[in-house]
């Protein structure tokens, strides 16, 4: 088995954790499949791209540690072994062994140890990471979980987890001091609206000035109708000149307006081609704070120059990448 990055440790032993209870969803994500759209294969990946990046972050992982992926909680697993682990994004009521885990936090685990994510309480996606990432074999170069495509996954598959299902990981060394974790100043408030930055373009000027306005003047409420591959939001009615085109290529958080005039923001599992006008394209950092709204939470959209959009995104990578 071969992990898609690590931490440069030398080593260790392999340690398991034991699927007691399976939650809803819960899947393996390192940073994506990609080079394969030509083939119509989406990318996977965390939709929370900045809590991802945090929890391999605090152990000194390599960007594209894969990490496990828990929505919604109900996941418990039993630690086969001792361990570090790191959690991040969402408040799911995390315990270890009963005892409250704070969120954004390293902490060990024994073997014999439960840990156990319970209800939503501030957010919607945790993430959960190991020294240097949950061991997968790569499938087109990723271990990224897509159910849709069976690909990825702590099975090669795209399974989520199941009872009995194991995940392991290599219990690395330590090397050199280990990162902060973020202070509670800096860590999203996923209780509060989110506003979500929106580079415009494709069909923007098709939609007439009532529906521009109203797109990033009054707020959107996030749909029931929301997961992996994306969210429905619900509001004005928008309008557009064009009624049918010829599909193209969608990217992460397009914006596509069906005829009921109603945005759906595509998301990480998202199909390779669309043929609904676009407002424009969700910032990844947009499309991550999204990924943490339960339906009903309230979202604004916000226009944003494409330079200013990759000026933020360069920033976070910096905070991540070496060099």
């Amino acid at each position: 088995m071969s992990a898609a990055g690590g931490r440069g440790a030398s080593g260790g032993s392999r340690v398991q954790l034991r699927v007691e209870q399976a939650g809803p969803l819960a899947l393996l994500q390192d940073a994506g499949r990609f080079g394969v759209r030509r083939l119509g294969v989406t990318q996977g990946g965390p939709v929370d791209i900045h809590a991802w990046a945090w929890a391999n972050h605090l152990l000194n992982n390599q960007w594209g540690a894969a990490a496990l992926e828990i929505t919604f909680g109900g996941l418990s697993l039993i630690a086969e072994g001792d361990a570090q682990l790191a959690i991040s994004g969402a408040d799911l009521e995390a315990t270890l062994d009963d005892d409250p885990i704070e969120p954004w936090s390293r902490f060990e685990i024994q073997a014999g140890q439960r840990l156990r994510f319970g209800s939503p309480k501030d957010g919607l996606r945790a993430y959960l990471a190991a020294p240097g990432g949950f061991l997968a074999e790569p499938v087109l170069g990723s271990v990224a979980g897509v159910i849709r495509e069976g690909l990825g996954g702590h099975d090669g598959q795209g399974g989520k987890l199941q009872k009995d299902d194991t995940l392991i990981f290599q219990q690395c060394h330590e090397e050199g001091e280990l990162p902060q974790a973020p202070s509670a100043d800096n860590r999203p408030d996923y209780s509060q609206p989110a506003r979500l930055a929106l580079v415009p373009g494709a069909q923007i000027a098709e939609f007439d000035g009532t529906s521009l306005f109203a797109a990033f003047n009054r707020p959107w409420q996030v749909d029931d109708r929301a997961d992996r591959m994306g969210v429905r939001l619900t509001g004005p009615e928008l309008k557009c000149a064009v009624s049918s085109m010829i599909s193209e290529g969608i990217g992460l958080g397009a914006v596509q307006v069906p005829p009921d005039g109603q945005p759906i923001v595509l998301l990480n599992d998202r199909q390779t081609i669309g043929g609904y006008p676009r407002l424009g394209a969700l910032t990844p950092l947009a499309c991550a704070r999204l990924a943490q709204c339960l339906p009903g939470h309230e979202v604004w959209l916000q226009t944003q120059a494409l330079s200013a959009a990759q000026a933020d995104y360069r920033r976070f990578l910096q905070g991540f990448l070496p060099g």
